[in-house]
């Protein structure tokens, strides 16, 4: 029998059945496992009255359109019935008899513990799943996970086995079922349930007790060779850095444009040739593992301040395997500081930045995967909205697009500053309850782990317009909700801030922007860097969130190198992070590298992932791995593609266990494309203590699951797609009028273009707690090492120019010159005015 059990081909899927069922019926079931917990597992019990024809402990459940029979049927593995359910019609939705949501039928569950689930089943339809829904003990029952798609077995009984993931907090009880999504039946019969214990390792810690409790930090002895403005980790763990021009007009006009390939695995660094300035471009992943890579910089502001930043059409794929650029067709206009949003189907979508003229780009762009070129904008949805520069754009399970709220540079879209996109139907739908919506100012946003669970944590950010002291809120929101809102979470914790006067204890409402968020392989969020104000004032500090309690760990060990502007952090396949970068307003740059290890890299051995025998992998498959000790959950992470604390397409992505024997295990892999698009991704094993392995790389998906999330699927599973968020509190936003653009500030970068270089950044507005006076201007810009700044023209909007000599700051200009300590901030409460701004 092939080790690995896949579903590539209709042809192959009735051997495929049947090898998986030997497979499963030799298995042993594992020495830990309890008791089974199904009241009436068989059928072999009717039901009484009220229960609507359905055997005793079962009950109907299921949504969408569809015609659906159910039937208590003689045709049993054992005994003298199963049940039979049908689909003879479907346009959406799934059907699926459900163990019965009472305290008599649905099994007990203890949260943070695991069961075996097993059945005996014949289908002629291989879209199916093993659905699961928990009782939550404050909300009641509600929607948890699908765990597996059983092959189809139309002749003979097979049978699938799944483990849950651990039971969450608040938890009492699991009801689960088949669920049928596609036309044909599935029969079942004798459900087993049953508590196993996963082997938990020694707890040991094998380095100081601090890097045990808090991780470590290593400062890399070779620095980073460019201004690496984005950082994408390449399907060969390889991370590619961009920085074009580096914020630098010198090397612009001097056609100097650079990136850089780090090998992690001998510290080496490749300089690579760079055909543009792909200074604040946006890219994404293909699914072959070339990386997209779509506009940057065609020019800088203008000293006369009449033009910003100017967006490019150009587009081009990295390819990592030859690491050359190679030049697609253009996009239809410049878009500085773009989306980029994979889709289920391979393509990926682009909104926003900044057109070639500085304005506000309200096309959207979409790269097709099947195609490989820019289609016209004539064969894109289009809304005409202004979404802004970097908009967090995450994809939801069924495909539509979120908007976290999270963007760059002044303020979010108008409303709620969150929202719901569906292009299908080409409406723009608002969802409430963001804080402070007009202070997200990179912050970061991120798919909480599991993707299945379809939660957004949003944390931190600030608003260069107004430059008010960066905030410590977080907002969490559930999209399974029929309503989804945004919910406050817990404060983000604080640490140190440097004003240029050394570090301090942050205080009061002080938190930060330009965060990093790091989804970690044992399901954690790391998040770390940051500063206090646009450009300016970095915070060192670091913490865990934890998506299972919804709380932060404080004080986990702080990167040495302030990590402020144009910074990232990413996950590397050895579990690591690696941190790069740092522009302040003075526009100098940081090249020093940090690399932080995480405390389960302190937790003793790690488990290993000993075979893989097939890295090709599919929706709905069921892919075999060799382990080389017990594991407690396996996940896919897709690798970073990250800038300006944006990468929306990053994603943790649950694999359901069948363990046989304890080292051989079967992944179960869903059977939806919007859950994790194709491409390349790690595959960690983690253990019972949180230790995960090293990564080994896996292809999903490819041209067959393009096929898959168009429908044309065929006898392959198809996408799975749940019904969520399909009430929402506000209506679909008006339609808008074709336009070419949306007026936007020269100043949008919050730099006042009057003083120095495009690159540096004087701010437009300086914080309230800088008095608005020459002095303490020019104290607050010395404090940071901003030095002589030449004055562009005649135009001295600050009064940083007394005497008239054309230097700013200069010894002329200044009476006296504070030695004090900036004055606290106000609190952010009391600076946060009504937001502005347009769709």
């Amino acid at each position: 029998m092939p080790p690995a059990i896949r579903r590539r081909r209709a042809s192959a899927l009735l051997a495929v059945a049947a090898m998986s069922a030997a497979l499963l019926v030799t298995s042993p079931t594992p020495a830990t496992a309890g008791p089974n917990l199904i009241r009436n597992p068989g059928f072999e019990t009717p039901g009484g009255p009220g229960s609507d024809g359905l055997p005793e402990c079962w009950h109907k459940a299921g949504w969408g359109d569809n015609d659906v029979t159910y039937q208590t049927v003689a045709d049993a593995r054992t005994g003298s019935a199963a049940m039979k359910v049908s689909l003879t019609r479907r346009v959406s939705g799934d059907r699926k008899a459900l163990i019965s949501e009472s305290p008599v039928c649905a099994p007990a569950v203890v949260p943070g513990r695991q069961y075996d689930l097993s059945l005996w089943y014949k289908s002629t339809t291989p879209d199916t799943a093993v659905t699961l829904f928990r009782r939550d003990t404050v909300n009641g029952w509600q929607y948890w996970t699908d765990l597996m798609s059983p092959p189809a077995s139309p002749t003979a009984y097979a049978r699938a086995e799944v483990r849950t993931p651990a039971i969450p907090p608040g938890t009492d009880r699991i009801a689960w079922g088949v669920s049928v999504y596609g036309i044909g039946s599935v029969t079942t019969d004798d459900y087993v349930m049953e508590e196993v214990g996963v082997p938990v390792p020694q707890p040991g810690c094998t380095g100081t007790a601090e890097e045990c409790a808090r991780g470590r930090w290593d400062v890399l002895p070779t620095q980073n060779p460019v201004r690496s403005m984005h950082s994408v980790v390449l399907k060969n763990g390889k991370v590619l850095v961009i920085a074009g021009s580096g914020n630098d007009p010198l090397a612009f006009a001097a056609g100097t444009f650079t990136s850089a390939v780090y090998d992690p695995a001998n510290g080496s660094w490749r300089q690579i040739p760079t055909p543009a300035d792909l200074f604040c471009a946006g890219h994404a992943q293909l699914a072959d593992g070339k990386i997209l890579i779509m506009s940057g910089n065609k020019g800088y502001p203008t000293a006369d301040g009449r033009l910003g930043y100017q967006g490019l059409k150009d587009s081009y794929l990295f390819d990592p395997d030859t690491e050359r650029y190679i030049r697609t067709n253009d996009m239809h206009d410049g878009h500085w500081y773009p989306s980029a949003t994979v889709l289920g189907n391979g393509d990926v979508i682009s909104f926003g930045g900044l057109k070639e003229d500085s304005t506000g780009n309200v096309t959207a762009e979409k790269f097709s995967a099947a195609q490989n070129r820019w289609l016209p904008i004539n064969q894109v949805n289009q809304t005409w909205s202004y979404w802004g520069l970097y908009p967090s754009m995450i994809l939801m399970q069924d495909g539509r697009l979120f908007y976290s709220g999270s963007h760059v540079f002044g303020n979010g879209t108008p409303g709620t500053g969150a929202s719901i996109y569906d292009y299908d139907r080409n409406t723009i739908t608002d969802v409430p309850g963001l804080q402070n919506k007009d202070e997200r100012d990179q912050s970061a946003s991120v798919l909480l782990p599991p993707a299945q669970d379809q939660r957004v944590l949003t944390i931190g950010g600030g608003n260069n317009e107004r430059n008010p002291v960066a905030n410590r809120l977080t907002d969490i929101i559930d999209l399974k909700e029929p309503s989804p809102r945004y919910r406050a979470g817990p404060l983000l914790p604080q640490g140190e801030v440097d004003q240029g006067q050394g570090r301090r204890p942050q205080r009061g409402a002080e938190g930060k922007m330009y965060v990093s968020a790091v989804l970690l392989p044992d399901g954690k969020v790391f998040e770390t860097g940051g500063g206090l104000h646009d450009r300016a004032d970095p915070v060192f500090e670091a913490s865990m969130f934890d998506p299972v309690t919804n709380t932060y760990r404080a004080n986990m060990a702080r990167d040495p190198i302030p990590r402020g502007y144009h910074s990232s952090s990413f996950l590397l396949p050895d579990g690591r992070v690696m941190s790069v970068g740092d522009n302040p307003g003075n526009n100098s740059w940081n090249h020093n590298v940090s690399v932080y290890s995480p405390p389960y890299l302190f937790k003793g051995a790690r488990p290993e992932i000993t075979a893989v025998p097939d890295n090709r992998w599919n929706y709905g498959d069921t892919q075999r791995i060799t382990v080389n000790r017990p594991i407690a959950k396996a996940e896919l992470i897709r690798p970073a593609a990250v800038t300006h604390s944006s990468d929306p397409n990053q994603r943790f992505v649950d694999l359901p266990l069948t363990v046989h024997g304890g080292n051989q295990i079967d992944l179960n892999v869903t059977s939806n494309p919007n859950l994790a698009p194709p491409g390349w991704y790690m595959l960690f094993a983690v253990d019972a203590n949180g230790v995960p392995s090293v990564a080994k790389w896996v292809q999903l998906g490819g041209a067959a699951a393009a096929a898959k999330a168009s429908g044309h699927h065929g006898h392959a599973p198809a996408p799975n797609v749940h019904e969520f968020a399909d009430a929402l509190e506000k209506p679909a936003k008006p339609k808008l009028r074709k336009r070419d653009s949306a007026p936007v500030s020269p100043k949008i970068a919050g730099c006042e273009p009057a003083y120095g270089t495009p690159g540096v950044c004087v701010p437009v507005t300086f914080p309230k707690s800088v008095a608005a006076t020459p002095e303490a201007r020019c104290a607050w810009l010395a404090q940071r090492d901003f030095g002589a700044l030449k004055v562009n023209g005649r135009a001295d909007p600050l009064g940083l120019d007394r005497n008239k000599d054309g230097r700013a700051c200069g010894k002329g200009d200044l009476r006296t010159v504070p030695k004090s300590k900036p004055k606290p901030e106000p609190r952010q409460q009391e600076e946060s005015p009504p937001g502005h701004g347009g769709h």
